[in-house]
């Protein structure tokens, strides 16, 4: 199959071009490289370097290649972010999407997968969190998100192009090869933040409250690993033909900043300096995502779950590129 992968140069997307490739799939990245990295990129994918925002590059790209579908996963993705600057989440988010899909309507590409969040439970009724739970977007972020598989309804229902979105927490791990892993400009995510202490790029790590009801009284949260993420999109996307789908994704289990920390020491055999600081605001006690349905129709089932190994190739990728990818745009 012949696939774009947009955002292909970041995190998540980097991963999937990665498993596309390796299982002998034709892969085009499209990526500006705000915050995506070339070196991420994997040898046998074409990369071209373009923007969203420009329709006219995005149908130049659609008119020079024959794309048979379309795995989306250029975004603007940092909640608190969003909440400082909304018209940039509900506004390029959501426009950047519109330009894609018309390409793809134009062109007569039916397949499409979306990245999705499970920022759209604010407010879950259960744990686990599965697809029935109702959607209260956490964020403008989450709400971009929500807005885009609505105009995906739309675009089944009126031009017969299928899809699947795939809502998820905390991505987390490297490539089990350490080839390519998490690289960002401001890191936020905590396990690569408590790496950076064991490499001594940080001082400590901040536990934002120690007072939740939750076993130790730290947050408790779903990693789920990057490939078995990649996995799972790879999965939807050949299911498409049986009509479209929206699958809530993770480990189905959560584990709390405590046990990230001290599951980092064992991995590294370092000392992680820790202090606790006050709550964040808008903190929920435990965030969990259900994968029932995911593994009942398509049969996934992750290779990394335990959160051991999830650290263990995270802190290979750490140890061998202290400095991520470097200077490599």
């Amino acid at each position: 199959m012949n696939i774009l992968v947009t955002g292909g140069a970041g995190y998540i997307g980097s991963h999937v071009v990665e498993e596309l490739c390796e299982a002998g799939e034709t892969v085009v990245v499209f990526d500006n490289l705000s915050t995506g990295h070339r070196a991420a990129v994997h040898p046998k994918a074409e990369f071209v370097q373009g923007d969203l925002k420009d329709a006219a590059s995005v149908n130049r790209l659609f008119d020079d290649h024959h794309f048979e579908a379309v795995m989306h996963f250029a975004s603007y993705t940092l909640v608190g972010e969003s909440m400082a600057q909304p018209f940039m989440y509900l506004g390029d988010n959501v426009s950047n999407a519109l330009n894609l899909l018309r390409a793809m309507v134009e062109h007569d590409v039916k397949r499409f997968i979306l990245s999705s969040t499970a920022n759209l439970f604010d407010d879950p009724q259960r744990m686990p969190i599965d697809e029935q739970e109702r959607i209260v977007p956490g964020s403008p972020y989450g709400e971009s998100k929500f807005i885009i598989e609505r105009l995906l309804h739309w675009m089944d229902r009126i031009y017969g192009l299928r899809f699947a979105a795939l809502r998820y927490f905390n991505a987390a791990g490297a490539s089990p090869t350490a080839d390519r892993g998490e690289d960002h400009a401001v890191e936020t995510h905590l396990i690569p933040l408590i790496l950076k202490v064991a490499l001594g790029q940080r001082a400590r790590i901040t536990i934002f409250g120690n007072d939740y009801a939750t076993p130790d009284g730290t947050c408790i949260r779903d990693y789920i690993h990057v490939n078995d993420l990649a996995q799972a999109h790879i999965l939807a996307l050949k299911a498409l033909d049986r009509g479209s789908r929206i699958y809530n994704l993770g480990n189905g289990q959560g584990y709390s900043v405590k046990d990230v920390i001290d599951t980092a020491r064992a991995v590294t055999g370092c000392d992680i300096a820790t202090e606790i600081g006050a709550r964040r605001a808008g903190d929920p006690a435990i965030l969990i995502a259900g994968s029932d349905t995911l593994k009942r129709e398509l049969g996934w089932q992750p290779r990394f779950a335990a959160l051991r190994d999830i650290v263990a190739t995270a802190w290979e990728w750490h140890r061998t590129h202290p400095n991520g990818y470097g200077l490599d745009q």
